[in-house]
């Protein structure tokens, strides 16, 4: 007896139906893409913010809480750091305006580093900081709870519910906390330079209204109330796309934040730009 040997099937010649298979080469368009699309869904929620804000009915209590929570938790911190920032300002122009021979315009050149550069981003950055982080902490817990979800099932819109309190109350803290950031960082700087650089009262105020205009308070203002919109747009973002559950939220904090950081000093130096170009200085 001999063993029948099995014989496999032929197998089926390839046709030009089948699929080809997709290289990594092929994504690469996608990923680099990636960071278009997110730009522009960001610059898409700016949009719908702002056509919301003008929208009836507002949540005026969900915004008094929120101003009042992000009030709380940066104005401590607010005037701490702005004293030794003023003062650090204070001590390094004194230093170099005294081997140049000007340490008559200590004061002014101090004053407006602190009013019209130090001062927003202080805000901006403690603000994004602590409320943007508790911002986006909160949005993406209610996001991976289906809160948001349900919200648009009953027909209610997170951006006009949530979004719009949060953005304005960042905005509203950030002008107001400019005003005594700037007030703390100036008096730093003027007690430092008069009592540990031996400078004279009289030249310092003197100096500050010679060099110092009002546009100069303005500016401030206005990168103070742009901060603060960028710093809560970004953190209502974030919260609202986080990625991989309770971990994703805890990521999507941590890019608003650098996030955040990387718009200001961008935006903080097309600002400048444009008002050196626009306002002469005075005297000029």
């Amino acid at each position: 007896m001999t063993a029948e040997i099995p014989v496999r099937p032929p197998e089926p010649p390839a046709t030009d139906a089948t699929p080809p298979r997709q290289t990594p080469v092929q994504k690469q368009p996608t990923r680099l893409l990636a960071p278009l699309r997110e730009t522009g869904k960001l610059f898409a929620l700016a949009l719908s913010v702002t056509r919301a804000v003008f929208r009836r009915p507002f949540q005026v209590r969900e915004f008094i809480e929120q101003f009042w929570f992000i009030a709380s938790v940066t104005i401590l911190p607010a005037a701490l750091v702005s004293i030794p920032f003023g003062a650090v300002i204070a001590l390094q122009v004194g230093s170099l305006t005294e081997q140049l021979g000007a340490q008559s315009f200590t004061g002014g050149a101090s004053v407006l580093a602190v009013i019209q550069q130090a001062s927003p981003l202080i805000v901006a950055l403690l603000i994004s900081g602590a409320g943007g982080s508790a911002i986006c902490a909160d949005l993406g817990s209610r996001k991976i709870r289906e809160e948001l979800d349900a919200m648009e099932v009953m027909g209610v819109s997170p951006i006009q519910r949530l979004v719009v309190p949060r953005v304005l109350a960042t905005m509203f803290v950030a002008v107001l906390l400019n005003g005594l950031v700037s007030v703390v960082g100036t008096l730093g700087g003027y007690f430092f330079n008069v009592i540990m650089q031996h400078g004279t009262p009289g030249a310092y105020l003197a100096s500050f209204s010679a060099l110092a205009q009002l546009p100069d308070l303005y500016i401030s203002e206005f990168k103070a109330l742009i901060f603060g919109f960028i710093a809560g747009i970004v953190a209502a973002y974030r919260g609202l796309n986080p990625r991989g559950g309770p971990k994703g939220v805890g990521d999507a904090v941590n890019q608003s934040v650098v996030i955040t950081f990387m718009l200001l000093f961008f935006v903080n130096m097309v600002l400048t730009a444009i008002y050196l170009q626009i306002v002469p200085a005075k005297g000029s």
